[in-house]
């Protein structure tokens, strides 16, 4: 498990809330039949269209305000400007999600959605049912392999988050076939997009790569994607402002360069 000295205050406060709400799940196993997250991600690409999992962010540590939107609104919005998959939080206490609300997009939309929150225990996978669920290695340390199982048991895709090379070999090691490196360092709360490209050389081919974090530009979606990544999760510059644009303008990224040449 990681030594919680080396994180930054809110993302120790966010991980002691989860390690609180790990007793809170459903009495009893999630049976999940999820909608395909790779499928979706060729399904863009096939469309001319980059693969972005837009996120449904009312808040967080690193912005400010809540956006009050309807968020089954804002996600049909995000799928309109041509999210291939889309994100949605279930922490309460700091950014203001609900396993209601993801329950409720995932019944609105055709898209996979991927469950956002700090999963540290078993019990809190039975939360809510999603497409895909995050595990952060940092986060769950040792425990990953068998919270990857129990995971997988239940139905779930699994987005395993890394930071470093050495977390990227303990998710590869543990069997991750998806793969997200967050650009954004745990410890400092700094966005560094060469994070990713310091990573990205050394994940195997077979292995889905997602992008995350300091996304907030047409040239940022082509810097990720020559680096390597199969898609990318973005918040902020989405929520920010009209997400059906906001989206629309991400996905559609390198067909401005081809336009171009």
């Amino acid at each position: 498990m990681e030594d919680q000295t080396e994180l930054a205050p809110a993302v120790r406060s966010i991980l002691s809330a989860a390690r609180d709400r790990a007793a809170e799940g459903r009495s009893g196993e999630v049976a999940v039949e999820p909608r395909g997250l790779r499928a979706a991600f060729d399904r863009a690409e096939d469309d001319g269209r980059v693969p972005v999992i837009a996120e449904v962010k009312p808040t967080s540590p690193t912005t400010e305000g809540t956006r009050e939107d309807d968020p089954v609104a804002l996600a049909e919005g995000m799928v309109a400007g041509g999210a291939a998959a889309l994100s949605v939080l279930t922490e309460p206490a700091h950014f203001g999600g609900s396993a209601e609300v993801l329950e409720r997009v995932r019944e609105a939309v055709d898209v996979p959605v991927l469950r956002k929150d700090f999963v540290v225990a078993e019990s809190q996978l039975d939360a809510v049912e999603s497409d895909v669920v995050l595990l952060i290695a940092r986060f769950v340390g040792d425990d990953l392999p068998d919270l990857l199982a129990a995971a997988r048991d239940r139905g779930f895709q699994v987005l395993v988050e890394v930071h470093d090379r050495d977390e990227l070999e303990r998710a590869v090691d543990a069997g991750a076939t998806i793969v997200g490196v967050n650009n954004r360092d745990l410890a400092e709360l700094v966005v560094d997009l060469g994070t990713f490209e310091s990573v990205a050389p050394h994940v195997p081919d077979e292995v889905t790569l997602i992008a995350e974090s300091g996304i907030g530009s047409p040239d940022d979606v082509r810097r990720m994607r020559a680096a390597g990544a199969d898609a990318l999760l973005v918040g902020s510059a989405i929520m920010d402002g009209d997400v059906t644009a906001n989206t629309r303008e991400l996905v559609r990224a390198e067909r401005a360069t081809e336009h171009q040449t």
